[in-house]
């Protein structure tokens, strides 16, 4: 199942897409402003050419797991993409990716935006814990 993320942010949108197999996550590239008409039509643009069967969107929760003001901003994104995108839309808890993704970086890449490098790091962990399944019982 191919799967396009998205690392959402007011001033840049971070993309990455998976294989058709739904098990390698690359970064795509960026949209800058996505919530202006412009930018919303950029990024609709690149879902229907990636044709993803899934639209995962990161939302940034506290390191508690609740949603502060940026879950909220990102929750009225979700909405928005909603109402432009036929595709399957759902959010996945993107706490760390970014700091993930500059770890990751090598160094003279981090002069790279790093959103699309976080949002391959949300949808890598996405592709990875669901390929694994449910865990297996020993008693079946």
């Amino acid at each position: 199942m191919k799967v396009l993320a998205l690392d959402y942010g007011k001033r840049r949108t971070g993309i990455a897409v998976s294989d058709v197999t739904g098990t390698l996550a690359r970064p795509l590239g960026l949209v800058e402003r996505v919530t202006s008409e412009r930018g919303m039509a950029e990024l609709c643009a690149i879902i229907e050419r990636e044709a993803p069967e899934l639209v995962l969107v990161g939302m940034p929760l506290t390191l508690r797991g609740e949603h502060g003001p940026q879950a909220a901003e990102t929750a009225a994104f979700v909405t928005l993409l909603k109402g432009r995108c036929r595709r399957p839309i759902r959010t996945e808890d993107e706490r760390f990716t970014t700091k993930v993704a500059r770890q990751v970086a090598e160094p003279a890449r981090r002069r790279v935006p790093d959103d699309p490098a976080a949002a391959a790091v949300l949808l890598q962990g996405y592709l990875d814990r669901t390929a694994a399944g449910p865990p297996s019982g020993a008693g079946g």
